[in-house]
């Protein structure tokens, strides 16, 4: 356990000298990253994050929700008040916030990925484009009601870029 431990703090050590700019507690992050935006087309910024996760060997993050979503909301407050985990997400996954609302619901993007159920909702993709994960967020909140600090960083780990070959394996067992 200890050497698991050691393994994990000199890869993150290591992959914040390569990448200082996520070390610093402000991402410098892409427009469709930032905010749910009922204005945005989500297929241009799809094509957007496909190209920045390939130059950056980084999978997509789907994140689909809205300014509406209290729980969403929750989730933003989470990862703001924990820029260790922000910066992990943001250092492994290439971030595209889909924008549901009464006044765009993006219907047309929805329909290409497995039924969302609840909000937010994530999808884990290559940088192909390739869906290896649909995930209730739920998941994540612990049993006072809060989003947990473990759920997200084990969760990071097992769905970052270099776990594809594996994750993509495991999905097609299923």
């Amino acid at each position: 356990m200890l050497k698991m431990l050691q393994v994990i703090l000199i890869t993150l050590g290591s992959s914040l000298a390569i990448h200082p700019v996520l070390a610093q507690e402000k991402i410098n992050l892409p427009a469709y990253s930032q905010a749910y935006d009922e204005s945005r087309n989500p297929f241009d910024d799809a094509r957007a994050a496909i190209v920045l996760a390939s130059k950056t060997q980084r999978n997509i993050l789907i994140e689909i929700g809205g300014n509406w979503c209290v729980w969403c909301q929750k989730m933003e407050v989470f990862l703001t008040k924990n820029p260790d985990v922000n910066n992990a997400l943001h250092q492994a996954f290439v971030l595209l916030k889909i924008n549901v609302s009464e006044h765009n619901d993006n219907h047309d993007f929805l329909k290409s990925l497995p039924p969302v159920v609840g909000y937010p909702h994530i999808f884990v993709s290559t940088n192909t484009g390739k869906v290896m994960l649909s995930k209730e967020t739920g998941e994540f909140i612990d049993e006072n009601g809060e989003h947990s600090r473990n759920a997200w960083l084990m969760f990071i780990e097992k769905w970052q870029m270099s776990q594809n070959s594996e994750n993509l394996t495991r999905i097609s067992a299923e």
